[in-house]
């Protein structure tokens, strides 16, 4: 990273992205250059016919290398965060399965792509989702506010991944998790990747860590339960992100998680001391358990 500022390749990306949030609906554009038709991309990503026509036209942008909300096993009634939010694709699929009790936030660094999203939630009618403009590494959400966090081929464009995940950390509640697909390294990239920041780095390629580099930093930041699973069917879409350059023998796309520590305040201990003595004396019906969700 030597060669450019973090500042630098936020500045690369963000214009990037920019370009994609601009061009009209029906123009395609996936993690390469080539024009593409994206409900096939996404498709391959993991994503069914019903979620595909389950958003306002113009929210997916063919973009990712995963499906995210389909991993992290979504509540009613919870509050989810999506890292990248683009034009807001993950975040209504998300919002089906909260609910009207359960609230999307959108973080997205492009202010293009932030106005994008909101026009398409009020195209779709979506009333508990919010996109807020931010960098990942310095989220605009408050500590121990959300239940989930998703991302979808986003975290590998930070050039402060630590301290992306640090944030995530900070701002999921005791009990909370994370649930993201992004890009891994199978093998050293070689310099000529490596160095492409204009290009390649803003193409979810360059920017990659290893899966020993990604658990070693979820571990850093707190989180346990860490799981990094690389999926090798992925080489099939990767493939063609830069066609003839041979990306899928470095990276693939994985399957991220981790969770917060459940951690009990002395006030939430002492309540459940008081009703677990009484639901044994035959006082109170619901057990603490039940109450409480532990």
């Amino acid at each position: 990273m030597s060669q450019m500022t973090n500042d630098q390749i936020r500045q690369n990306v963000r214009s990037r992205y920019k370009e994609i949030a601009l061009k009209p609906v029906k123009m395609g554009s996936s993690c390469c250059e080539t024009p593409v038709n994206f409900e096939d991309v996404s498709a391959q990503l993991g994503y069914s016919n019903e979620e595909l026509t389950a958003v306002p036209e113009g929210a997916n942008l063919g973009l990712g290398c995963g499906n995210p909300q389909a991993i992290a096993a979504l509540l009613l009634g919870e509050v989810v965060l999506d890292l990248g939010s683009g034009g807001g694709f993950d975040c209504f699929l998300a919002a089906r399965q909260v609910g009207g009790a359960g609230r999307v936030i959108g973080v997205d660094m492009t202010p293009e792509m932030v106005s994008r999203a909101r026009n398409n939630a009020i195209k779709g009618g979506f009333t508990n989702t919010e996109f807020r403009l931010g960098e990942i590494e310095h989220l605009p959400v408050a500590d121990r506010m959300v239940d989930v966090i998703i991302s979808n081929c986003v975290i590998n464009l930070s050039p402060a991944k630590q301290q992306v995940f640090d944030e995530a950390f900070r701002v999921l509640k005791s009990g909370g998790r994370l649930a993201i697909s992004d890009i891994v390294t199978t093998a050293e990239l070689p310099e000529e990747i490596r160095s492409d920041f204009d290009t390649l780095y803003s193409g979810c390629i360059s920017g990659a860590s290893s899966v020993d580099e990604i658990k070693d930093m979820l571990v850093q930041s707190g989180f346990t339960d860490v799981v990094v699973e690389p999926k090798d069917e992925s080489k099939s879409f990767i493939k063609d992100w830069v066609p003839g350059a041979d990306v899928e023998n470095y990276i693939v796309s994985a399957v991220i998680k981790g969770g917060k520590p459940q951690r009990i305040t002395v006030y939430e201990r002492r309540a459940m001391e008081y009703l677990t003595k009484s639901w044994e004396s035959g006082r109170f019906r619901a057990s603490p358990k039940k109450v409480y969700g532990f």
